[in-house]
């Protein structure tokens, strides 16, 4: 796993990331985006969200890397170059995509914690290197556990229907704000999606250098 600095208590700039554990190129900002936000004194904002309910409204009923093969295929490929380049495990998973929405619940709940992070790297390193379910009270408790913290609790918070509307919320204003993928990143008002614009985004988000 990568080990990630914490990132600052106080930034002048900050970054929206909106994604969902089930998402692969989700999979490779999380395990890098605290560092390289960190290294240009940008706060993370974690935004958690489903994006099973968004491709609905365009008429998919699973991922587009699933309904259509050559897409699929390409990305698969894609993934292994792209963990390369960054430096970030992988392994592709039997199932795909996997459900995610208790782990996005408990991800909501510790939005604001000093786990998060860490938190959600684990979640994705269960999903995307070990080949494993994290969608079970016995999967996010495993990781709450192994982070010292009170997993029966959590889980219970998580769901919770308050916690519940929530995520449904999350959803809804994701969509509302355009978004159409995972991961997407909001700087300064303006939206970037895909992994491969993270850095794009983390520029655009401390703004032009002093001249």
């Amino acid at each position: 796993m990568i080990a990630e600095p914490t990132q600052p208590t106080v930034a002048a700039a900050q970054i929206e990331f909106w994604f969902d554990f089930g998402s692969n190129y989700s999979h490779i900002s999380a395990m890098r985006i605290e560092r390289a936000a960190a290294e240009r004194g940008v706060r993370v904002i974690w935004k958690p969200f489903l994006l099973g309910p968004i491709f609905k409204t365009f008429g998919w009923n699973t991922s587009p890397f699933v309904a259509h093969r050559a897409l699929g295929d390409y990305m698969w490929k894609d993934m292994i170059r792209q963990c390369a380049k960054y430096g970030v495990p992988w392994r592709q998973p039997s199932i795909f995509p996997r459900l995610s929405v208790l782990p996005l619940r408990v991800a909501l709940v510790g939005v604001d914690q000093p786990w998060i992070g860490e938190y959600c790297r684990r979640i994705m390193r269960r999903n995307f290197v070990e080949d494993r379910d994290i969608h079970t009270p016995e999967a996010v408790g495993e990781i709450l556990d192994a982070l010292g913290l009170p997993a029966a609790d959590l889980i219970a918070r998580a769901q919770a229907e308050p916690n519940k509307l929530k995520l449904r919320e999350s959803t809804d204003t994701a969509q509302a704000s355009g978004v159409f993928g995972a991961p997407t990143f909001f700087a300064r008002g303006e939206m970037f999606w895909g992994n491969d614009r993270l850095d794009d985004a983390l520029e655009f988000a401390v703004g032009p250098s002093a001249s």
